[in-house]
């Protein structure tokens, strides 16, 4: 009898160990701390700095190299970037386009880099990188450097690096520079030598092209020495506000006059994966705080035609907390800051530029909070689930706020349809560079993504996308998740399979087009059929209205989600065998008969992206 138990514990012991072999770890993620210094000349537009890193390799892997990135090389006359938004300027787009002479560049962009004197364009010079005092070989490739490590990092250690750094901050061009079209001195993004994100499928060395971005979670402690007139505002909490003043000083606490001419701001922040701020003289600042929400600053030009514009901003943001959090989930940091700067609107950890008081600009960029710096996603491989995602919740949450009617997303269905018709689209998991223009990428990203979550909750049911969100939200947060990770808390949160909808919808250009069939009489039943023109599968609800009034929903599964949505209204459902998604055609009967019909209409939600709803919709005339 001993024996047999001390088999059994043996075997249980080796069941277990085999299982929690084979079961997927928490995704380990690299850690960086940075405390840096700069001393900013704002007659040269010059400052130098110093950076001390402490990177914690967190990887099974030794590092024999790492890699920085050196944004504002990308200012520079015949850098990558220019010479792309040339090259894409000589694209004639036939479509509808945001751009006034009907070519493929970025309006902002243009040839304007190629333009730029010695003066103007940007740079970030790295003199030295030591470890432990010694010089590390450092090679430059534009606007990424490699570290060549005189020692590797081993897994599961720490290393302390120094890094010795000079820029020019380049006239505003794109996101970040200086002097933009509002008069903002300095929009200070991507303006630090930022370390690559090193995660399980490598480095992540993106040269700076145009497009997004990808950051090591860290912590940051940011000290700006600048001129004192400067008003300075960050993502990030102010750690001597007592001492700067400028409105951020306590109630009733004078502030002593600056002894010299110029002001060291200290900044923190913790658990973020970039650090911007900006600068003028004539900034001015106005708060809301929200319950169970964050401190919300507006900092803007003191104008004082567009002061109430701002004042807006900063009222509608707190409006707009309570649904956000309710539908995304809560924001975990202390404040959040709209900064006007930049040349439009971009997102950083806690803050924003954005360069005109648009609400519907402020709460897009606010809401890339959730999708991009929450989840920190790698923009460049994934774009439509920052992007995507956020354009979703921005369109969501402004309805929501105006309790706006109708299908709140028709707009960017008609754009992902004129996409299609163009003949360039792309499939949506095209590198976020390597698009073969700037038109499809706009309406892969931002359209496909936002239709992918919308067209979710088609399949789903819009209660249980719901559920996905916060539970995407609660997985997900601070570890770089990707498409393969949502769908797994989608289908985990609706008990269906779904990896056929991203492998469709985002890896491939097929398209969704159903038709209303025939409607005949077999063995005294009323059978309809419904066909399948276009190449990508869906599930399908089929409205039948009858003319004394009444109304039928007709079901019908898709064979690949081995599941059904639960019922989304209080109109009889009749749920059919599942359609086998190799048969292009599809019957099913009804109760009454054909002279009782007056439409039969597929997908009467309006969610299903069908590029011809022309044939979606038969009516019967009386």
């Amino acid at each position: 009898m001993r024996k047999c138990l001390a088999f059994i514990v043996i075997l249980l012991t080796v069941i277990c160990q085999l299982t929690t072999a084979s079961a997927q770890p928490d995704r380990w993620q690299q850690r960086i701390k940075y405390v840096i210094n700069v001393n900013v000349d704002v007659v040269s537009n010059k400052f130098t700095g110093t950076e001390k890193l402490e990177y914690t390799n967190n990887s099974p892997d030794t590092l024999s190299k790492v890699y920085f990135h050196l944004y504002w090389n990308a200012f520079q006359p015949e850098s990558s970037m220019d010479v792309r938004s040339r090259e894409l300027g000589k694209i004639k787009l036939n479509e509808p386009s945001r751009r006034s002479d009907g070519l493929d560049w970025d309006d902002r962009v243009k040839d304007r880099i190629s333009k730029l004197t010695p003066d103007q364009i940007g740079y970030q010079k790295v003199s030295s990188i030591k470890i432990n005092g010694v010089d590390q070989k450092l090679k430059e490739h534009e606007t990424i450097l490699e570290v060549l490590l005189s020692k590797p990092i081993l897994p599961k250690s720490k290393v302390q690096m120094d890094v010795a750094f000079e820029a020019q901050v380049p006239l505003q061009i794109r996101r970040s520079g200086r002097d933009n079209k509002e008069g903002v001195r300095y929009s200070m993004s991507q303006w630090y030598p930022k370390m690559v994100e090193y995660d399980y499928q490598g480095w992540n060395a993106n040269p700076y092209i145009a497009r997004e971005f990808y950051g090591v979670w860290g912590d940051y402690d940011v000290n700006i020495t600048i001129d004192k007139k400067y008003m300075v505002t960050a993502g990030g909490d102010l750690q001597n506000p007592n001492e700067v003043g400028f409105g951020y000083q306590a109630a009733g606490t004078p502030v002593k006059p600056a002894a010299g001419n110029t002001l060291t701001w200290k900044w923190q922040t913790y658990n973020v994966h970039d650090f911007v701020w900006a600068a003028d003289p004539d900034f001015k600042m106005t708060t809301r705080t929200v319950k169970d929400g964050p401190l919300i600053r507006v900092v803007y030009k003191a104008v004082d035609s567009l002061e109430k514009r701002w004042q807006n901003v900063a009222d509608s943001a707190a409006v707009a907390y309570p649904i956000i959090a309710k539908t995304f989930g809560a924001y975990p940091y202390k404040t959040y800051t709209f900064i006007q700067g930049g040349d439009g609107g971009m997102e950083y950890p806690m803050a924003t530029l954005i360069n005109n008081p648009s609400i519907s600009a402020a709460i897009h960029e606010w809401m890339h909070s959730w999708y991009q710096m929450m989840m920190g996603t790698n923009e460049s491989l994934y774009p439509w689930m920052d992007e995507g995602f956020t354009q979703y919740a921005q369109t969501r949450v402004l309805a929501t706020m105006h309790n706006t009617p109708g299908f709140w997303y028709s707009g960017t269905y008609r754009s992902y349809l004129n996409l299609v018709k163009s003949g360039l689209e792309e499939p949506a998991s095209t590198h976020s560079d390597h698009y073969n223009t700037n038109y499809a990428y706009s309406n892969a990203s931002y359209g496909k993504g936002l239709i992918f979550m919308s067209q979710l909750g088609y399949i789903v049911g819009d209660t249980v996308r719901d559920k996905i969100l916060l539970a995407y939200y609660n997985a997900w947060r601070f570890k770089h998740p990707n498409p393969n990770d949502f769908i797994r808390v989608a289908e985990k949160v609706s008990g269906m399979e779904l990896d056929w909808y991203k492998e469709y919808w985002i890896n491939s250009t097929k398209t969704i087009d159903y038709a209303v069939g025939d409607i005949n009489v077999k063995d005294g039943k009323t059978i309809l059929s419904v066909k399948r023109i276009g190449k990508m599968p869906m599930p399908i609800d089929v409205l039948v209205t009858y003319k004394d009034g009444t109304q039928e929903m007709h079901y019908i599964p898709l064979s690949m989600m081995y599941g059904e949505k639960p019922a989304e209204n209080n109109i009889p459902r009749i749920v059919h065998e599942e359609w086998k998604w190799t048969h292009p055609d599809y019957s099913f009967s009804i109760s009454k008969g054909i002279a009782d019909i007056k439409s039969v209409e597929i997908d009467p939600s309006q969610r299903l992206a069908d590029i011809n709803r022309t044939n979606n919709k038969l009516v019967i005339p009386d």
